[in-house]
């Protein structure tokens, strides 16, 4: 039976950075879903003509969303979220990188991967491009987990062959070996793949050769690496590759930069890599909570817009803040406000960065990040608590434009109610806050 639910709804079918009616409100909407995929979204008294049969639920006081999409966060990260008062190399060698090697213990990989997925579901994202671990039977359990979640997930195994704690490096071989039997295990079986070197900075030429080879013999595939993040990362690879123009040169001899590449943070960067990204068609995992705790820098979006490149959102759990996709895009807001020659954003254009940019980023614009006819049923239910700043402001908000502006800065995961994907319920909060 097909199903209508009656709420406020907000999404972006279009690029409101490209169009100025990239965003599609109804304040009393309806979202038709049969079949685990939207059938029509609209005004509710038309799809109630169109649906005449349909089971209705009410959510008025709430407001659905499209499933946040995050394209770039850190699976066995989320313990040591918090960790602040550091730069990028020294979080890692103090924080992050220890926590990484007890991942090599299946039993502590299983407990992360479940802790991780929690986080994902209970933020309201449904779709999430992974950094995963450096040990295979770590990934093993996390894909296992990622089917059983129901939650759309792209990753796969961390490679790196140097200047990183001893026990995370991996030959070449071994890195081809146990990628290979990874995706020929996993892709599309539940999940995505993801080839991904840590960084050329942990990453010899021979394991770059390496990725280049699977990505070529596995077209399926998806690629996804950190650059340009921080300024003694960026020295440190200009020595060890003295014949690169640049980072991203680096990617690009191993023809690892496509429309299959997510590159994550690209803080530091220059108007000609800029023009090579766009030009590749890849994508740019802008990661602000991320950037400002590192204390990596502004990330200049205006820039990247300018030159075509796709940007969407991260959280860089644990190098971010939490699992928030709203969270980032209200930081996301703040930074570009400081940031030289920034972009004052939109809430449509925050809506459509945590949404539909993700989903174009990870080759899913067809399937989810907007709520079209056709696309699969993800979404989120943000209903504000009661007697909270965010119930009130919603609740006396002159226009829906300012209502999705307060979800942006006053909503975090005490506001999700329910997350769905492919229709099926992938989280519900404990307490009833809805009809």
């Amino acid at each position: 039976m097909s199903e209508l639910l009656r709420a406020t709804i907000f999404h972006t079918p279009r690029n409101p950075f490209l169009s100025a009616d990239g965003l599609e409100v109804f304040s009393d909407g309806g979202l038709a879903i049969e079949a685990g995929r939207v059938s029509g979204c609209g005004e509710f008294d038309e799809l109630r003509r169109r649906f005449p049969s349909a089971q209705v639920r009410d959510l008025r006081g709430g407001f659905l969303l499209p499933g946040f999409v995050d394209t770039h966060v850190h699976y066995p990260q989320v313990r040591v979220l918090g960790a602040l008062g550091h730069q990028l190399l020294d979080w890692l060698n103090q924080s992050a990188l220890p926590e990484e090697v007890r991942m090599r213990d299946r039993d502590h990989a299983r407990c992360v991967a479940g802790e991780f997925l929690r986080g994902l579901a209970s933020h309201g994202t449904t779709t999430a491009l992974v950094f995963g671990a450096h040990f295979a039977s770590a990934m093993e359990v996390f894909f296992e987990a990622a089917v059983s979640s129901g939650l759309r997930i792209t990753s796969g195994l961390v490679v790196s062959d140097r200047m990183l704690l001893p026990e995370l490096h991996v030959s070449p071989q071994e890195a081809y070996q146990q990628n290979g039997d990874l995706i020929r295990r996993y892709h599309k079986r539940g999940v995505e793949y993801a080839v991904t070197p840590r960084f050329a900075l942990s990453a010899s030429e021979a394991l770059l050769e390496v990725c280049q080879t699977l990505m070529r013999e596995h077209p399926g595939v998806r690629f996804q690496t950190h650059i340009n993040e921080n300024a003694s990362e960026i020295a440190e690879v200009a020595r060890l590759f003295p014949w690169a123009e640049d980072y991203l040169a680096v990617y690009e001899k191993f023809d690892l930069v496509s429309d299959r590449s997510v590159l994550a943070h690209n803080v530091h960067t220059t108007d000609k890599a800029l023009a090579r990204l766009g030009a590749h068609k890849a994508s740019v995992a802008h990661c602000p909570s991320s950037n400002a705790s590192l204390g990596s820098g502004l990330f200049p979006l205006r820039r990247h817009i300018a030159a075509g490149v796709r940007v969407a959102l991260g959280t860089d759990v644990g190098g971010g803040t939490g699992f928030g996709m709203l969270k980032e895009g209200l930081q996301a807001y703040l930074l570009q406000r400081l940031a030289p020659e920034g972009l004052v954003l939109t809430p449509a254009q925050l809506l459509y960065l945590a949404t539909r940019a993700g989903a174009e980023a990870l080759g899913l614009a067809n399937e989810t990040g907007d709520f079209s006819e056709g696309r699969s049923a993800d979404f989120v239910y943000l209903r504000p608590p009661e007697r909270s700043p965010l119930e009130a402001v919603t609740r006396n908000a002159e226009s829906a434009q300012r209502v999705l502006a307060a979800l942006f800065t006053l909503a975090g995961s005490e506001s999700v109610v329910e997350t769905r994907v492919r229709g099926q319920q992938v989280y519900r909060a404990e307490e009833t806050r809805s009809p």
